[in-house]
């Protein structure tokens, strides 16, 4: 059984940052992988992510208020194919997080659904093009406004993405990926709130767009897949946090990130493979330096 077959989806890397990581939600459809039309793949990915040194604006400094963060989350992941060109997805990840310092109680529960159809645009020789929608919608009523321990952000998302693969047929491989993303504006549970030198009298926040990149490359073959990557993350607006000041929902929120993956199918059971990742954020604005470690199995079944 081919790695191609049996590894559909790249859970890859929480998208860390400040107010929560965004566990594969944020990363699930930037790959070149597809199901096969009628068959379904699933997976279980655990993901744990610390950090105790952050970004406030450009300064990079600790916080013993907060210590050190650990954000845990185990997300499901849906892909079915439809048609030999076309994919539908749906991830949805519980989060939890806690702070080892200061009096911010730890919070727990459902993030964020997120849905996508991707689609194979062409396919000529060794490059391949792809273009995926994707749709993010909060499926629980979790307290956003206290933020770094917020598993989420509450804002409904809508993006859209064109990967390039080139691939030669030894299994090695390169690819990039871009997307631009919308996101709505959110409600605070009070009538007033400061943010980026200016008092707002409103519980209505606007939430900047984003626009985010990963480079990638490594090796495909039959049972393996083993590429590392590069990727970047930035907001389309919004302020820094205020010195000695906690985040805010819509503060800028950059990064630049660097991590590896390895995904081995098993030879029994069929269709089974086991996935781990690490990612590192090397340089941020208004996010926690973020260390990531993830482990899941995939499975794929046919009908």
């Amino acid at each position: 059984m081919r790695v191609s077959r049996t590894i559909r989806v790249s859970v890859a890397g929480l998208a860390a940052f400040l107010a929560t990581a965004l566990p594969a939600a944020a990363q699930l459809v930037d790959d070149s992988l597809m199901v096969e039309r009628k068959a379904l793949f699933g997976a279980v990915v655990y993901g744990h992510d610390s950090w105790d040194r952050y970004w406030e604006g450009t300064l990079e400094r600790d916080n013993e208020n907060v210590g050190t963060l650990t954000t845990q989350s185990v997300t499901w992941v849906a892909n079915y194919g439809v048609l030999p060109r076309l994919n539908l997805i749906a991830a949805l990840p519980y989060v939890s997080t806690e702070a080892s310092g200061g009096t911010l109680q730890k919070q727990s529960g459902l993030q964020d659904l997120t849905l996508a159809a991707k689609y194979q645009v062409f396919d000529r020789g060794s490059f391949h093009g792809f273009a995926t929608v994707a749709a993010g919608l909060p499926v629980s009523d979790y307290v956003f406004d206290v933020l770094p321990v917020a598993i989420g952000l509450h804002s409904k998302q809508l993006s859209g993405r064109f990967l390039l693969n080139y691939r030669r047929e030894s299994g090695l491989f390169a690819e990039a990926t871009a997307a631009y993303t919308f996101r709505s504006n959110v409600h605070l549970d009070r009538p007033a709130y400061y943010t980026d030198g200016q008092l707002v009298l409103s519980d209505e926040v606007e939430m900047s767009d984003v626009f985010d990149y990963t480079v990638r490359a490594g090796y495909r073959g039959r049972k393996l897949m083993a590429p590392v990557y590069y990727a970047q993350q930035r907001t389309l607006g919004g302020g820094d946090i205020r010195r000695q000041d906690l985040a805010f929902v819509s503060n800028k929120m950059n990064f630049s990130r660097v991590g590896a993956m390895v995904v081995y199918a098993l030879p029994r059971p069929t269709n089974l493979a086991v996935r781990v990742e690490a990612a590192r954020i090397l340089d941020g604005r208004n996010v926690g330096k973020t260390t990531t470690v993830m482990a899941g199995l995939q499975y794929t079944l046919h009908f």
